[in-house]
């Protein structure tokens, strides 16, 4: 049985729904990222399982119980959990008074107190900052005061609602290396939400993608990189070619699709006739200056209409009949001289294209 089992759970904003038939499992000592855009619904949903507020529809389910039909089923259920928020509230107090409260509303012995307060901190690092007000830090020392004050009643669920946004890379380095050691020293069960795909590849175990309120795929990171359940999804995690087209022959899971005269072949099991989608990842088109002798069974001579430099990488835009980015070395770029106007063959392989049935 998992520990979080959420069904059918709907909210409403007034008149608008903000969740949509939300179903979702969490397993004891799992890290989960909810990942998607600004204005998803993600921070809802942890209100929702932090049982700050009531569904419109549906139920929670924690260890089996509904924990959404009384106020003490409530209470206890939420003595089990924390919640940081993306903005955290720290008291106008010391560090160490702030990491203790927690403690000392559930009656926690001072010697005891002082014990764990001292270790978590310096677990934190944070140990020379225990006598300072906590309003005098930096967001990234704020917010690992607040995940320290979280830790220090050691729930069963932690909460973490865009834990590093607006952070600098060094402070959101801190902040992720401590929800590691976190769940390596409690074996949390965490829910995360973030819009950062990267951050949720380094963290969960498993990744659940919410899109203008609806759940549209779980699952493991390389799972949803590389197969997308949809566009919408598809989109989010940055598959840049997306070509529509028609399943013109399947001979036992090969397919060819028609894109307007060209045809990409592709691994799937669609039937002829069927619209879809062709996705395909820019790192996975090779180029070339003369047609490639290689086993892939895509080639397209086309048109260097665009190049834009990224630090290490090249963003290519070529027109081949059809638009295609591709994703090359700054190296690979100066070496084959690429420019715009210039003629290019780009190669993929039939294994490297993904399948999607189009709305």
């Amino acid at each position: 049985m998992s520990l979080i089992e959420i069904a059918d759970l709907s909210q409403k904003h007034g008149e608008q729904d903000t969740l949509k038939n939300i179903n979702l499992r969490v397993d004891q000592s799992e890290t989960f990222a909810l990942i998607g855009p600004t204005g998803a619904g993600k921070t809802t949903l942890l209100r929702l399982i932090d049982l700050l507020d009531s569904p419109a529809s549906g139920k929670i389910y924690l260890d089996g119980t509904d924990v959404t039909v009384s106020g003490r089923a409530r209470l206890e259920a939420r003595r089990r959990m924390a919640f940081v928020l993306q903005k955290p509230v720290v008291f106008n107090t010391s560090v160490y008074s702030n990491i203790a409260c927690g403690l000392k509303w559930r009656g926690t012995g001072e010697s005891s107190i002082h014990q764990k307060v001292n270790g978590i901190l310096e677990m934190v690092n944070l140990s020379s900052y225990k006598n300072r007000n906590a309003r005098t830090l930096s967001g990234g020392e704020v917010q690992r005061v607040a995940i320290a004050r979280a830790i220090a009643i050691e729930p069963e669920i932690l909460l973490l609602d865009e834990p590093t946004a607006n952070l600098d890379p060094i402070s959101t380095s801190r902040i992720e290396e401590l929800i590691t050691d976190i769940v390596h020293q409690y074996n949390t069960t965490i829910i995360m939400a973030t819009h950062d795909m990267t951050q949720g590849q380094r963290l969960a175990d498993r990744i659940g993608v919410l899109i203008d309120g609806e759940i549209h795929q779980t699952g493991g990171w390389g799972e949803i990189f590389t197969s997308p359940r949809n566009r919408e999804v598809a989109e989010f995690v940055g598959i840049e070619n997306i070509i529509n087209g028609i399943i013109l022959a399947n001979d036992e899971g090969v397919v060819d699709i028609d894109i307007g005269g060209r045809v990409i072949e592709a691994v799937s099991d669609y039937p002829v006739g069927e619209e879809v989608c062709a996705c395909l990842r820019p790192e996975n088109i090779t180029l070339a200056l003369s047609p490639a002798s290689t086993s892939a069974r895509n080639s397209f001579m086309g048109e260097i209409t665009r190049l834009v430099s990224a630090g290490s990488l090249t963003r290519v835009g070529i027109d081949c009949g059809f638009p295609l980015i591709a994703l090359v070395t700054k190296r690979s770029a100066d070496e084959l001289n690429l420019e715009t106007r210039k003629k290019i063959y780009a190669t993929f392989k039939a294994t490297a294209v993904h399948i999607i049935r189009k709305k």
